[in-house]
């Protein structure tokens, strides 16, 4: 049996017959993508200084750049408090400073996603100053307003606040400085059309939609009935679509399994992308326990994304770890590993806390928890910083304790020192690229014994790549029925030798070890038969 280490950096792709033409791959570009998650402030310090930091992410091998919100903003919320739409703040340039760094991230074959936050504004936004100022104002329809919020079903008191000039209450399920704008009216959605066909003319090849539940939510009763808020995600993204062909909807959906589809819509015409927060979920329960039983049992309930359609995965984002879809005591299991102390939690449900700290820094868990993460089903996005290392400051307030600036002098030193982190990740990335299979085929998994080894398969163009992790610190060893029709696999991670006998592949892996396998079969038919659908 062949032992299955972690040195993945050092050592070149097998030879061509591990190949795949990933050409067809380009007519739905985001299914294998790379996204780069950044914040122009803290990487850049504006857009000027952007630019020549996008070096780095192209490097890196990430194929798409999500910009964190760069609009004007009172900053209150590490600007998710939008005052308008349509500009760039001044702390970070101008219009001209954002088209530059466009064109720049574009020469790098880097596109480009905007955050476009429009559930809610600031309060300082011109639209929610006429509309407390006046209840004719064509603007007062531009939000949610009540003179008894107890009798809004839906809501609490808490997501109400008193506005004194406009003499009623007006709604805000987040901060109160944010109030939420009232998508059913069609002014409103005019004017969320008017931003993303700005922004698209300006190059951005897409949006990642903050809050989307929240979005499409209908509170009140002069609230439009029968789900129309959702079918507008359908709308928005035909237009998107008629400004730009390849233009993408990737949503921020954190519901329960039993509504994720109908964000997709039921032909798969509402968002291109939905942010996984399930899978990322259960995967931090799979890493706290050590097996694969979580994951695999969330894998197992999820819906199949439509053909133009699929998950968005991440191990962190911006945000906290939110963990509030897993059960309480399951919740507690995952606090108790990865957020012992009071002062790593956050909101009651959340972990402010980045990953590479809460898997004991650079090492083989660490490097195996990525590998797996990048060999999911979907489209990976990664939080600036992950791949050096980065940690969190606990000392900041918040959600901020894991926005820091980009720590340069860190990814200067690793892009220098063999066996680094940085080019770990790099090596991965670059591995991942060429592996279209992950992003674009039929996953499935692959039944195995060791409770801590997860082991799947994804399907695509008569070609078929194989995963397998080790959860846990200590060895395992597993056998896998890749079907008769298997006679070989080659690594695409190692130059290693493995060896199938009818269709079984029997490997011995190190403590949180992991493959990538590309099947081969006698005649180049699809290898091998599926045990349960994952997307």
């Amino acid at each position: 049996m062949l032992q299955v280490g972690k040195r993945v950096e050092d050592l070149s792709i097998a030879g061509s017959r591990a190949a795949m033409n990933v050409a067809p791959a380009s007519d739905l570009w985001w299914k294998n993508a790379v996204v780069y998650c950044l914040d122009p402030e803290t990487f850049g310090g504006d857009f000027p200084g952007l630019i020549p930091r996008l070096d780095h992410v192209a490097a890196l091998g990430a194929s798409c750049v999500w910009l964190m919100p760069f609009y004007p903003t009172p900053n209150r919320d590490d600007g998710y408090d939008i005052s308008d739409y349509l500009g760039v703040d001044p702390r970070l340039g101008d219009l001209g400073d954002f088209v530059a760094a466009v064109r720049h991230a574009h020469d790098r074959g880097l596109r480009v996603l905007a955050d476009l936050v429009v559930h809610h504004s600031s309060d300082e936004h011109p639209w929610f100053r006429a509309a407390c100022a006046s209840r004719t104002s064509p603007y007062r329809r531009y939000y949610v307003w009540s003179d008894d919020p107890s009798r809004e079903q839906g809501t609490t008191a808490e997501d109400w606040s008193w506005q004194e000039q406009a003499g009623q209450y007006y709604l805000h399920r987040f901060a109160p400085f944010q109030p939420d704008l009232d998508i059913t009216n069609p002014a409103v959605r005019d004017q969320i059309a008017k931003t993303v066909g700005l922004w698209l003319a300006l190059g951005v090849a897409g949006f990642r939609m903050d809050a989307v539940p929240f979005l499409v939510e209908e509170v009140g009763p002069e609230r439009a009935a029968g789900g129309d808020a959702k079918r507008w995600l359908h709308a928005l993204r035909e237009f998107a679509q008629r400004r730009r062909g390849d233009a993408t909807l990737m949503g921020e959906v954190n519901v329960d399994v039993d509504d994720l589809e109908s964000y997709f819509s039921d032909h798969g015409e509402a968002l291109h992308l939905q942010l996984a927060f399930l899978i990322n979920q259960r995967l931090w329960l799979s890493l706290a326990r050590c097996e694969a039983a979580p994951l695999e049992d969330l894998i197992r309930r999820l819906p199949v994304p439509p053909r133009d359609a699929g998950w968005a995965t991440f191990l962190r984002n911006h945000d906290e770890l939110t963990l509030d879809k897993l059960a309480e005591r399951e919740r507690e299991e995952v606090l108790a590993v990865f957020g012992p102390e009071s002062r790593m939690r956050v909101y009651g449900t959340g972990i402010r806390r980045r990953v590479a700290p809460m898997l004991g820094g650079d090492g083989p868990r660490l490097r195996m928890a990525w590998s797996l993460l990048l060999s999911l089903p979907g489209t990976p996005v990664l939080l600036y910083g992950d791949e050096i290392g980065m940690g969190e400051d606990l000392g900041r307030e918040g959600r901020m304790s894991v926005r820091l600036p980009m720590d340069w002098d860190e990814a200067d030193a690793q892009r220098r020192t063999p066996g680094s982190l940085l080019r770990f990740m790099t090596r991965l990335i670059h591995q991942r690229r060429a592996t279209p299979e992950l992003g674009c085929g039929t996953s499935a998994l692959i039944e195995t014994d060791p409770p801590t080894v997860f082991a799947h398969r994804s399907d695509w163009r008569g070609s078929t790549v194989l995963t397998v992790h080790n959860l846990a610190d200590a060895p395992a060893a597993a056998e896998l029925d890749l079907g008769t029709d298997v006679v070989g696999v080659d690594d695409l991670l190692e130059l290693r030798e493995h060896s199938v006998q009818r269709g079984r592949l029997r490997v011995a892996l190190a403590p949180y070890g992991y493959l990538w396998l590309r099947a081969r079969t006698a005649a180049g038919a699809p290898a091998g038969r599926r045990v349960a659908a994952a997307g």
